[in-house]
């Protein structure tokens, strides 16, 4: 169970968001569903910290409260980790390195969030399915084909350079022109980030691969590095699909899990992330809530968003464990 501040302030971006919004079908629709929560006597006594709201949602929800039911089921889906968020698109602008709190040393790789904002929204009813398409940077009018232009205009934000799809549940749906800042993340949570990775050119086996090679004596000449094998003989008489060989390495979409965020910069709008990340410097990079972390495993998130502007620098919270302990 997460603690009641945390789950209050979910619940509290999503009514926000669920008041802005015209075009979501969530489970609470539109101002006036946001209205009669914010207003119910539940959220009195949750924000005064006496009981979470989860609970004191569930016991008025079975006396019977229309708003009280809806707002129960959607703390239940963020308790119960239904609920995705959308992700960010963000540029890798280098590497660095910081100590924490026990003095280890940790590598980051800085992220810059460049004016992301919401571009579209796909819902059920239009596309079958529910997404929000975001962009991000800035382009010329005469670096875009007209069809691309249109779709900027009619959804009245300025000309991005890089646009991206996320999947989302109808809890988490923005409304058009939303700017998604770095404050979208919590310092300490895990997330995964894509990209495309540095290319390589043409590598063989061993480099691309990880093949052990062959023996550097004991009769060998010359095919140090070789394959080796590919096959069999006359039956099958060929050499399968999808064999190992060498080939041109890198260029390629690459997604590393589990990354954890170790600062968030909202006035910079900055993301460090721990460990290394796909790409050049100035490469497009996808960031999302981690697919293999349970909500219990994450701290509270913000739900669809942080909407409020925050002005703090965070930084993951302190390990539990002292790295430098002798274990006897």
């Amino acid at each position: 169970m997460l603690r009641a501040g945390g789950s209050l302030a979910r619940l509290a971006g999503l009514l926000d968001a669920a008041a802005a919004s015209t075009s979501g079908r969530g489970l609470l629709e539109g101002a006036a569903a946001a209205a009669a929560v914010r207003g119910s006597s539940i959220w009195q006594q949750a924000a005064a910290g006496q009981r979470s709201y989860a609970q004191l949602a569930l016991a008025e929800a079975g006396s019977g409260g229309a708003a009280a039911a809806a707002a129960a089921a959607l703390q239940q889906s963020i308790l119960g980790g239904s609920t995705r968020r959308t992700g960010l698109v963000a540029v890798k602008v280098g590497m660095t390195q910081e100590w924490d709190a026990w003095g280890v040393r940790v590598p980051l790789t800085v992220l810059w969030v460049d004016d992301c904002q919401v571009v579209q929204v796909k819902t059920d009813e239009r596309e079958g399915y529910t997404a929000l398409q975001l962009g991000a940077g800035a382009k010329r009018p005469k670096q875009l084909r007209g069809s691309l232009r249109g779709h900027f205009e009619a959804a009245g934000v300025p000309l991005k350079r890089k646009v991206a799809e996320f999947r989302v549940t109808p809890d988490a749906l923005l409304p058009v022109g939303h700017e998604l800042r770095a404050s979208h993340f919590v310092a300490g949570q895990f997330v995964d980030v894509a990209g495309t990775s540095i290319g390589k050119g043409f590598q063989g086996v061993m480099k691309r691969w990880g093949f052990a090679g062959q023996p550097a004596s004991h009769g060998n000449s010359l095919a140090h590095r070789a394959a080796g094998s590919t096959g069999a003989c006359q039956d099958p008489g060929k050499v399968f699909k999808g064999k190992k060989m060498p080939g041109r390495m890198g260029g390629e979409r690459v997604t590393v899990q589990n990354c954890k965020v170790f600062r968030v910069d909202p006035v910079r709008n900055l993301l460090y992330v721990q460990g290394q990340v796909p790409g050049h410097k100035g490469n497009w990079v996808l960031v999302k809530d981690s697919v293999k972390k349970s909500a219990a495993q994450q701290p509270p998130l913000p739900v669809p968003t942080l909407l409020e502007a925050a002005a703090e620098v965070t930084v993951a919270p302190k390990s539990e464990g002292d790295p430098y302990a002798y274990r006897e």
